[in-house]
């Protein structure tokens, strides 16, 4: 068995997704400069879509991470499952391709052509399921390989080529395949053993357990649905993917703490989400701040027509740093729950268990989510622009979010000894607030607006660096925590 390195995972892992940031700043530029608002909104669609037919995936995903924890070699059935698992998903995803292109004004063909991606898509989360269980850094790497590949092709086939959407598919079709090849280089030792069916039956058997999460998962992606059958256009969807491909910033602090999970599967101290914590705020609530800071010269420097949806950008990424937040919290609840490792296990105990409680939880928020959208689009849809029903939807997601953060808080504090310096805190929020407050300011007087994107977005970049430098600079000083993690991350660089 592997022994998890937290910090160490968890600092690779969050460099990678901040360098993730920038290569998935230049896809996005690439795509949204060349590509209408009705093509990038299908992109989005495909991405809503595609996530139906994956829910199936987990079944796979859920056991082999913590199989592999725990020392046991499931790797190669979960491979061979995947593959089979992939075509029934390419059979389902055409089909509701179908029925989707009849109820608005998405392109049958651009949608069947996504097809591509599933199967792709499918092998790429196993092996990131099996990398997670025992090296999680590796999985970092995948994401890297999978966002470095896509510009040089993406430069190629959308942006000299003209390919449009169609080339923007192929292109996250061979950056996927490409993370493939490079987790399964890490995952080898991982999957030379036999296929075994016990493997398979009890995945099956259990299964129900693994798709109870998809189904709150594919309720909430039920949002990009329901706009769009309600306002019968995909227009609008594009304002959505540039307020989210900006607010998802905030997503990758959470990054740090991937390899918690499979720490207390292993059986890893409990403080441990302490320590974790701390260090997820600290990353967190400048990458917050930033956002929202950022949202005007983000959205201009994607495509100018964007630049509208400034509010949905800001209450976007508080509803991520939130979501974000409460993702750490489910991962280590059920981290520590140990009914999986009893053969004798009932299905009494596993619905009495965290693994049934948390999905549980977000079933219902997300139930919450769609049907208080629905109520508020047909309500307003008739005498509202969209761009106001889009930022009604940022606001829906937001407050609906808040109180089930507070809620999975309440289950950590119960079953984890959590004692949180918040003094440590207070100083990340003060001075993430004055630093790019101070940014703000200076960017609203001096910063000039030009359509060049290659005059303007050095500009903004060099507004970013530094305030994020002064950041570090000064947290370095007034706080021992980042004092003690920078000199381990420069003991780290020596080895």
């Amino acid at each position: 068995m592997s022994n998890v390195r937290v910090t160490y995972s968890g600092l690779i892992s969050l460099a990678i997704g901040l360098a993730s940031v920038v290569t998935g700043l230049i896809f996005t530029l690439i795509v949204t400069r060349k590509l209408t608002a009705d093509e990038f909104g299908t992109w989005s669609l495909i991405g809503g879509l595609i996530t139906y037919v994956i829910i199936i995936e987990p079944i796979i995903a859920y056991w082999t991470t913590r199989e592999i924890s725990r020392g046991i070699d499931s790797g190669k059935t979960a491979i061979m499952t995947s593959a089979v698992f992939s075509a029934l998903g390419i059979l389902g995803y055409i089909i509701v391709a179908y029925i989707v292109s009849f109820q608005t004004d998405a392109n049958l063909q651009v949608l069947l052509l996504a097809s591509i991606l599933i199967p792709v898509m499918f092998l790429n989360r196993t092996l990131t399921a099996i990398n997670l269980g025992w090296k999680p850094e590796v999985v970092s790497y995948g994401i890297l390989s999978f966002e470095i590949i896509k510009i040089p092709i993406a430069l190629i086939l959308v942006y000299y080529l003209n390919l449009g959407i169609e080339g923007a598919i192929i292109t996250t079709a061979l950056a996927h395949l490409t993370s493939v090849i490079i987790l399964a280089i890490y995952a080898r030792d991982k999957i030379k053993g036999e296929l075994k069916k016990l493997f398979v039956k009890k995945w099956l058997k259990l299964s129900w357990l693994p798709l109870y999460p998809g189904f709150g998962s594919l309720v909430f992606t039920l949002d990009v649905m329901v706009f769009t059958i309600i306002i019968g256009s995909v227009e609008g969807l594009a304002f959505w993917a540039v307020a989210i491909a900006i607010s998802n910033l905030v997503v990758h602090s959470g990054s740090f703490s991937r390899a918690l999970y499979p720490k207390l599967l292993q059986g890893g101290k409990q403080e441990h989400l302490e320590e974790n914590l701390i260090r997820f705020f600290y990353f967190a609530i400048p990458l917050t701040v930033i956002s929202m800071v950022f949202a005007k010269p983000g959205l201009f420097a994607l495509n100018p027509i964007y630049e509208i949806a400034v509010p949905v950008v800001i209450f976007m990424s508080l509803r991520a740093f939130f979501n974000t937040l409460s993702t750490v919290f489910a991962s280590s609840i059920s981290g520590i729950e140990k009914v999986d490792m009893d053969k004798q296990s009932t299905f009494k105990d596993y619905i009495k268990s965290k693994l049934f409680l948390i999905p549980t939880l977000q079933l219902i928020q997300y139930s919450i989510y769609i049907g208080s959208l629905v109520i508020v689009l047909l309500i307003t849809k008739s005498y509202e622009s969209q761009i106001n029903l889009i930022i009604y939807w940022a606001i829906i997601a937001f407050v609906i979010q808040i109180p089930f953060t507070i809620y999975y808080l309440k289950i950590v504090k119960i079953n984890f000894t959590l004692n949180l310096d918040y003094t440590s805190l207070t100083k990340y929020l003060f001075v993430s607030i004055s630093v790019f407050g101070a940014v703000y300011l200076i960017m609203d007087e001096y910063l000039i607006y030009k359509n060049s994107i290659f005059e303007f977005l050095p500009n903004v970049i060099l507004y970013a660096v530094v305030g994020v430098l002064i950041y570090l600079g000064i947290t370095y000083f007034i706080d021992p925590r980042t004092k003690k993690l920078v000199h381990s991350v420069i003991n780290e660089l020596k080895k």
